[in-house]
């Protein structure tokens, strides 16, 4: 009798370091604060825009004595259309400042994902998915 022998491609057991473990972990967390801040991003852009609608339709107003209700906190403050105009631009101001921060947030998160990213591969190899689901 001829014994047959089977040759079968196993996955590649590799050890799990408590290194490579803290890697993981900052990989997920950064993966989690980077689409928080992408969502940020997104919200701060929004709000952007509105007050872009506002400025265009003070502009379109002909009535330059008429009072304009603007919010500051929780309260309407009645200015007039040069002050109301002022205040938008400074509110779009500090609006597209703040988006930068957080752009430029996402950037530097993004470089330490790519430098965990070919770390971690580098040791599993295909073993690990790091990719994010598209859904």
């Amino acid at each position: 009798m001829a014994a047959t022998t089977k040759k079968t491609v196993a996955v590649e057991d590799v050890n799990v370091t408590f290194e490579d473990q803290q890697k993981i972990n900052k990989f997920a967390r950064n993966t989690n604060r980077m689409t928080e801040l992408k969502e940020e991003i997104e919200a701060k852009k929004k709000s952007l825009q509105n007050l872009e609608d506002a400025s265009d339709d003070l502009m379109m107003c002909e009535d330059d004595d008429l009072l304009i209700p603007y919010q500051i906190g929780d309260v309407f403050i009645s200015h007039s259309q040069e002050e109301t105009q002022e205040m938008l631009e400074a509110s779009k101001e500090a609006l597209k400042e703040e988006i930068k921060g957080l752009e430029d947030r996402v950037s530097s998160i993004q470089e330490v994902l790519g430098d965990l990213k070919v770390q971690l591969y580098a040791k599993f190899g295909n073993n690990i998915n790091l990719e994010a689901d598209e859904s």
